[in-house]
Order: C-alpha cells, then sequence, then structure tokens
C-alpha cells in the first residue's frame, strides 16, 4: 500500500500528511534533523498505516481503527496537575512545550527542543524497525521533551515525575534518559488529557542503564476518553543492571504501548508488571519485545487486565533468546477478567530460543469473577456489586503492591479504585 495512491487514502492517512505539511516549516531543528523528519514521514507515507496483515500490528488494525487526526494546536489551557508522590522533581511538558526545570542533585536536564534545535537529536530519530509506526510517528512530529542524565552511584531520593499534560490537538515528546553505573532512581512517566477535545498524543522514551542501575520506571496512562495514544520505551540494559517496569492504562479510546527491551549485560535483570482498565468501546494494547542477548540474565513479565462493556484489549510478548544466552531465566503471565459478554482480549506470547541451557515459561488465563468467592463474601452479607468491586481490586492490588513507597502505592490504588467506581 502506498499512501501516494489517493484513492485508497483513509481520512486520518490524508489528515497526517496535511498535518506534517502544515508543521514542517515551524517544527524545531537544523538540516540534519529535518532531513531525518523527511526521511521518516516519507517511510510513514510509502508504507501507510498498519493493517491486521502486518504481524505486530495484526490485533491493532490502525489503519481501520484511527478515524481522524486532530489539527495542531499551538496553546491551550493545560496546566501541571499535583504530582503522583508529594515533593517529587516535577519536569512538565504542557500541550508540548516543556517548562524551565530544576533538577535534583546529580541529575542533568535539557529540553529536548534545544537538542532537536542545534542537531544533537537526529541520530534520535529513527525507526526501531521496519514496523516502528509509533516512532516514525513521533520523530516526524516531535517538538519537545526532556533529555535526562543521572550522574553514576547518585541516588535520587524523591521520584522523577515526566508529566505530559494537553488538551485537543496534537502532543508529540520524547524522552531519552541515560542512567549512570550504579545510579538508583525512580521516575514516573504520567500522561493526562484534560478532555477538551480529541486529541493524537505519541511518546518515545529511550533508556540507557549503566552497569549495576537500579530503576523504577511506571508509565501512568490517564488520557481522556476520546483521545489515541501511541506510547514507545526502548531499554538497554547493562551489567547487572535492574529495570522494574510498570504500565498502567487507565484511559484513552485508542492505545498502543509499545516495550522493547535489551538485557545487553550479564546479570541483569528486568521486571515488567502491567495494569490495562479497559471500559466502554476503547482499545488497548501492550506490545512487547524483549531480547536476552548475553549469559546469566533473567526476567519476568505479569500483566493483569479488567474489562468491561465493548472494550477491547491485546498484550503480545515476545521473548527472544540469543544463541550465546546461556541460563537465561525468563517468565512471563498474562491473566484478565473479562466483565463482559460484549468485551475481548487477544493474548499473543512468543518464545524464540536459541540457547539450550535455559529456562523460559509462559502462560495465559481469560475468565470471569470466581463464582465461589463472590458466593463466599454474599453468604457473609457483602453486597454482590461491593463484593464484585472488591474482588476486581484484589485482583490488580498484586501488582501495585510490588511497588516501593507507601504515597506511590496508595495514590495508585486511589486512581484504580476511581476508574473502577465509574466503570464496575
Amino acid at each position: 500500500m502506498t499512501l501516494q495512491a489517493a484513492n485508497r487514502l483513509t481520512a486520518a492517512e490524508s489528515q497526517l500528511i496535511d498535518s506534517y505539511s502544515h508543521q514542517i516549516g515551524e517544527l524545531p531543528g537544523d538540516g540534519g534533523v529535518l532531513a531525518a523528519r523527511d526521511r521518516l514521514f516519507d517511510e510513514l507515507k510509502r508504507g501507510g498505516l498498519p493493517t491486521r496483515r502486518v504481524e505486530a500490528w495484526h490485533y491493532t488494525d490502525l489503519k481501520n481503527l484511527l478515524r481522524a487526526v486532530p489539527e495542531f494546536v499551538p496553546a491551550t489551557d493545560a496546566q501541571t496537575a499535583a504530582p503522583v508522590v508529594a515533593g517529587s522533581n516535577l519536569f512538565a511538558v504542557l500541550q508540548g512545550v516543556a517548562r524551565e526545570v530544576r533538577a535534583p542533585q546529580g541529575v542533568g536536564v535539557q529540553a529536548f527542543s534545544s537538542m532537536l534545535a542545534d542537531g544533537s537529536a537526529a541520530a534520535r530519530l529513527v525507526a526501531h524497525d521496519r514496523d516502528d509506526t509509533v516512532g516514525r510517528i513521533n520523530s516526524s512530529f516531535v517538538r519537545d521533551g526532556f533529555a535526562v542524565s543521572v550522574e553514576a552511584d547518585t541516588v535520587v531520593e524523591a521520584p522523577i515525575e515526566l508529566q505530559s499534560v494537553h488538551g485537543a490537538g496534537q502532543l508529540h515528546v520524547r524522552y531519552p534518559v541515560t542512567f549512570g553505573a550504579k545510579s538508583r532512581a525512580t521516575v514516573i512517566e504520567r500522561h493526562i488529557g484534560n478532555g477538551a477535545g480529541a486529541a493524537l498524543v505519541s511518546a518515545v522514551s529511550d533508556l540507557v542503564l549503566g552497569d549495576d542501575a537500579d530503576v523504577t520506571w511506571i508509565i501512568l496512562q490517564a488520557q481522556g476518553k476520546d483521545d489515541t495514544h501511541l506510547g514507545q520505551i526502548k531499554a538497554e540494559l547493562g551489567a547487572g543492571a535492574k529495570f522494574r517496569l510498570f504500565i498502567i492504562n487507565a484511559g484513552g479510546k485508542l492505545v498502543r504501548q509499545e516495550v522493547h527491551v535489551r538485557t545487553a549485560g550479564e546479570g541483569s535483570d528486568f521486571t515488567l508488571r502491567g495494569i490495562n482498565l479497559i471500559g466502554g468501546e476503547s482499545h488497548v494494547d501492550v506490545t512487547m519485545t524483549l531480547g536476552h542477548d548475553v549469559a546469566n540474565t533473567t526476567s519476568t513479565e505479569i500483566v493483569r487486565n479488567v474489562v468491561f462493556d465493548r472494550g477491547r484489549g491485546v498484550f503480545q510478548g515476545m521473548i527472544r533468546v540469543a544463541p550465546d544466552a546461556q541460563k537465561t531465566d525468563a517468565r512471563m503471565a498474562c491473566n484478565t477478567l473479562l466483565l463482559s459478554d460484549d468485551g475481548e482480549f487477544s493474548v499473543k506470547p512468543e518464545l524464540e530460543i536459541f540457547a539450550d541451557d535455559v529456562q523460559c515459561a509462559h502462560g495465559a488465563t481469560v475468565a470471569d469473577i470466581d463464582h465461589n468467592h463472590l458466593y463466599y463474601m454474599m453468604s457473609r452479607g457483602v453486597p454482590e456489586k461491593q463484593a464484585r468491586a472488591l474482588l476486581v481490586r484484589a485482583f490488580v492490588a498484586e501488582i501495585v503492591e510490588e511497588l516501593e513507597g507507601e504515597a506511590l502505592v496508595e495514590a495508585l490504588e486511589a486512581l484504580i479504585s476511581d476508574w473502577l467506581e465509574h466503570h464496575g
């Protein structure tokens, strides 16, 4: 398919082309950046938005699901929200524009727009692979974000919250982050839509963890009910590095969150925990590729999903074990509560193993609430609606409780409870 064949264009594809034509003259960047934008957008035009025929997008037919692309709105009344954890280091992007911040000791921060302007960002404007639609859209339109560097041996006591707030229109942000050797930090990547109108949001985070770094990264996505969110996080782990990634999707009409991780150093460990809260007619897709590239690395992935109404969800998890990656231990599980006859959830776990001395496993379940548990609670005087709500909360609470910090756990539990009250 080629977008140059006008009679084959969808409305969204036409609007993407028009939007790029209107914005390219004012997007930040030197000649090298503009050349990279043009190259990537030309690839997007020639390939078109992905359909079910593209294996990586088989369960998220973006060509048909993305019905419209809103125009770019340069200014709105978007305002920062109180951080998830009081006392956090707040780095805010409002309607695509990074605000001036004050970084804690041992942490360097720079607006991504300045890297675009001086050309140093050009090397980062690349596609992950031939099916990387999210990366191509983001690289074509990105205006700002934050580049963050945590110095070696630095312990960042308070969380860093990368807060992106928007109204209607388009918002495209980028977060390249480097963690030095033996550094330790918690980062909350938070996306908030104020419900002022439909929005198209893309966000790409590029992480490099030095040897023995210890990082917890939380993606908290709470877009508006009409918003499209295209997210991607890429991480490379050094020797002995520990990377804990938590993803909570609690909003958006059309959501695609990609996770691409490489365990590049021996002794590194990756943990993924995900919660997808899906209601209305929303479509939420979490797609992961994990490469165990060297020996003696470990990983565990657990994703919990709650589906109401006509919601649709997807989890695709690919674990690849390279020939030299002996002693790999990788385990993946996806569990879904399907609470509506009209909802659906698709699971596609995959293993590609080219080493012989490994331990790898995956599993998936899809079920309704256990009626024995429900009967037990009701027989002790708990009303059915309240009993069902308690069982759903318990289903996802295990994930949140793995996090460190009472204030953080309480804040996320409150967000989940609020969502369930409106959808239960």
